[in-house]
């Protein structure tokens, strides 16, 4: 069962290798919706359901220790 959302544009479990040698597996999801909470486009309601979304998802699949939400690399504002 792959994770699906109407704010998620693609999502994939990907390995991080931690600082300590440790492997865990994170559910990498990417939206098109604004993470930063300075930005004035920025719906915190958007990003609740989205993460309560991802929360679910883990628990009923156990694919993944956590999650992790990124913009395409597109949308990266850049200075």
């Amino acid at each position: 069962m792959a994770f699906s959302h109407p704010l998620a544009r693609g999502a994939k479990v990907c390995t991080a290798n931690l600082r300590d040698g440790r492997k865990e597996k994170i559910l990498l999801i990417i939206t098109t919706a604004q993470l930063n909470p300075d930005h004035k486009k920025y719906k915190e309601e958007n990003i609740r359901r989205l993460s309560e979304a991802a929360v679910d998802y883990l628990e009923q699949t156990n694919e993944a220790d956590g999650f992790m939400l990124a913009n395409r690399l597109k949308d990266w504002e850049t200075e």
